[in-house]
């Protein structure tokens, strides 16, 4: 066999081998490894790497730039499935299924030099992954050239395996012990489907199979670690939490290395047909957490039981099993005979500032800063709260950040009783001698001037503010400061030498890390300004600086300040930041919110995480009631409409009958109105003369009595007569 596995590395290896199929390329760990193969020239890992190319690797950028993807001649192409149709448009991938039968996917299969399936993430596509191999298996008198199968699977599958060791439990497992390795029970489909890729791949010449235990991986969008690194960024907890004593090794591994090694085994065909893909590092999940609490948020950590890690809404069961392993591995033969350009070869922790960039970079977790500067009165502290909620930045208004630091300084010269923190510290203790020193320096130096703070006291607590994790995480907005150029120019100094950047024409160095991003100066006339603050209620300006002569005051030091060469303006004019001038007395809204919006376009889309999917759902839960409470009120509006519609129709209706009664009458009063002189005249000339002829009828009795008696009334006419 071994023979055989010789025979099977011949010159064939450097031929074409570009098409490559990878399952879920819109999953974490499959579009990375296609990303990073779709930039990578087939058999480019053949050849050692020079220093020129390291250079080049350090100069790259860390996420690059979808549009940078395919520039290179020879490169892999890349197929594959997606979960989500609506991820079918992958830019890196020149072809990608969803939901495609069993009978196209094996069609598709047979096109490709390589097949990847990665196993790492979803369980449900182990089953597909074994179908796979045992199909193309099948099919090998149809292959052209040779195939190969490379099977990404996880450490799991060693997890309860007995020490090489009895006694010294620290002695690794590394790719030669692999048919010693135990599973973890809930990785059994794991290691069935390893064995059986290993067990298809024994006609090395036409069907080569590989399986690489891959470890916890890490990098780019954050994979499992993303979790707490989310917790971290956001700063909403004291502490990050530690599941159990933390003491468990945990084997890990950056995902653009696991996909380095993918490379070389497409490249190099090599003997070994199990590989194991780990970092040099031996880290425990205390030390992983704990570096990350310090880089990200609070820097404390806290050990919780185990019980506890099922609470996080965003670790499944797998992933817990990940982060509760403890197994030491070795990746022997990839550290020996493998070229990799290496991302983070010696571990998490030792890369945390290039891993911290790309998962800010890859999230778009880029902090926003804004100072907003302006007169008094024009509306600093409104706006900036908007813009705050807006964007969920910090609000540093100077007088609480003063307050803070006060209150944070005699809390350490002088802690309460029984005050002892449950979280472990992870910083050195504060110096309980220098902070007595400063507050003491603060006290006298408020008490010299009235009650207000020199400038070197109030530029060192918005520096440590500027400098804290939060606002170096999501970012902030400095109300009204600073106010000169000295205050900008000391407030965003460089402290460290080795990083300060130079400023042509000036030469002064400025802190980058909390050198504001958007400048807002506000401006409005005087008249406005006195009629905005006259305007105020009482309640508003009392004890307020908008008291009259306060006010006017502090504009008058204001415009004075401002009509030097040398202004905060002119300061951030030329670091190249110029501000954004908003005139708020033309905008003519009291609310402010044109000025919002206006600042809203030129600062562009928050960059957080965004809403959560209990979020979403929140909201589109609230949207839904909006409509439906919308469409209740249209349709209550309308019945209203209706039903008074109706009402008017009817008083209209009863109207029209009162009027055609009263019509009726008047006719009724007019024709006995005009019927009095005939009824006088029959009753005087008519009626009598009738009723004779009646009676003399009806005593003759004729035989015709209408003949008769129109005789007898002719006869007897009173007129004639």
């Amino acid at each position: 066999m071994a023979e055989e596995e010789e025979a099977a590395r011949p010159t064939e290896k450097v031929t074409r081998i570009q098409r490559v199929f990878i399952n879920l390329l819109d999953s974490y760990s499959s579009g990375n490894i296609g990303k990073f193969l779709s930039n990578c020239v087939v058999g480019a890992s053949l050849e050692e790497i020079t220093e020129e190319e390291e250079e080049e690797d350090e100069n790259k950028p860390i996420v690059p730039d979808a549009s940078s993807v395919k520039l290179k001649e020879g490169t892999f192409q890349i197929v594959g499935t997606v979960s989500q149709a609506e991820n079918a448009q992958t830019k890196f991938a020149v072809e990608t299924y969803h939901a495609i039968s069993r009978e196209d996917l094996l069609l598709r299969l047979l096109e490709c030099d390589v097949i990847i399936y990665n196993i790492t993430e979803n369980p449900q596509q182990v089953e597909e992954a074994v179908w796979a191999v045992s199909a193309l298996s099948e099919e090998i008198s149809r292959f052209e050239k040779r195939k190969v199968f490379i099977l990404v699977s996880t450490v799991m599958t060693w997890a309860r395996s007995k020490p090489l060791d009895p006694e010294d439990s620290e002695v690794p497992f590394t790719e030669e012990d692999y048919r010693r390795r135990k599973n973890h029970p809930n990785f059994l489909d794991h290691i069935n489907a390893e064995k059986m890729v290993l067990k298809f791949g024994k006609n090395v010449r036409k069907f080569a199979t590989y399986v690489v235990a891959a470890g916890l991986q890490y990098g780019m969008e954050g994979g499992i670690l993303h979790s707490f690194f989310k917790i971290a960024w956001l700063g909403e907890v004291p502490a990050l939490p530690v599941f159990g004593d933390g003491t468990n090794v945990i084997p890990a591994i950056h995902v653009l290395d696991l996909a380095g090694v993918v490379q070389n085994i497409i490249d190099h065909v090599p003997k070994p047909h199990y590989l194991v893909a780990v970092d040099e590092s031996v880290l425990t999940l205390e030390d992983i957490v704990k570096c990350i609490s310090k880089s990200t948020g609070p820097g404390k950590i806290q050990k919780v039981p185990k019980e506890n890690a099922f609470l996080t809404k965003d670790l499944t069961q797998e992933s817990l099993d990940h982060l509760l392993v403890s197994l030491r591995m070795e990746a022997l033969y990839v550290k020996e005979n493998f070229n990799i350009r290496w991302t983070a070869q010696s571990g998490f922790v030792e890369n945390i500032n290039s891993i911290l960039k790309e998962y800010k970079q890859s999230r778009g977790l880029l902090p926003i800063k804004i100072c907003i500067l302006g007169p008094p009165a024009v509306g600093k502290t409104s706006i900036a709260e908007a813009l705050c909620k807006h964007y969920k930045l910090h609000h540093i208004k100077l007088k609480d950040v003063v307050s803070e630091a006060i209150a944070r300084l005699e809390a350490i010269v002088a802690p309460k009783e029984g005050e002892e923190e449950e979280v472990e510290e992870e910083e050195e203790e504060e110096n309980v001698d220098e902070a007595q020193e400063l507050l003491e320096g603060v006290k006298e130096s408020m008490e010299q001037n009235s009650g207000r703070l020199e400038d070197q006291y109030i530029t060192r607590f918005i520096k440590e503010k500027l400098k804290s994790m939060p606002c170096r995480n999501q970012g902030y907005i400095l109300d009204g400061y600073p106010k000169t150029y000295d205050q900008a120019k000391d407030l965003f100094s460089q402290d460290d030498e080795e990083e300060e950047e130079e400023i042509r024409g000036k030469g002064f160095p400025f802190d980058k890390v909390i050198i504001p991003e958007f400048i807002c100066a506000l401006d409005a006339s005087d008249e406005f300004l006195k009629e905005r603050v006259m305007n105020l209620p009482e309640s508003v300006v009392a004890g307020t600086h908008y008291s009259q002569d306060r006010f006017l005051r502090s504009l008058s030091n204001y415009r004075e300040i401002n009509t030097d060469d040398e202004t905060v303006l002119n300061y951030f004019d030329e670091l190249e930041i110029h501000p954004v001038q908003i005139d708020v007395g033309k905008l003519e809204d009291a609310q402010n919110r044109l000025a919002i919006k206006q600042l809203i376009k030129e600062i562009g889309e928050p960059r957080n995480y965004g809403l959560t999917d209990e979020e979403k759902a929140e909201e589109e839960r609230q949207a839904a009631e909006e409509r439906l409470a919308r469409e209740a009120a249209v349709e209550a509006e309308r019945e209203r409409k209706e039903a008074s519609e109706l009402a008017e129709r009817l008083a209209r209706w009863e109207e029209w009958n009162k009027q055609l009664e009263e019509v009726k009458r008047e006719e009724r009063e007019l024709l006995e109105a005009q019927s009095v002189p005939l009824r006088n005249y029959l009753m005087t000339y008519v009626m009598p003369t009738l009723m004779r002829g009646l009676s003399e009828c009806c005593k003759v009795r004729p035989d015709d009595p209408v003949d008769f008696l129109a005789e007898y009334l002719f006869k007897n006419n009173p007129e004639v007569e």
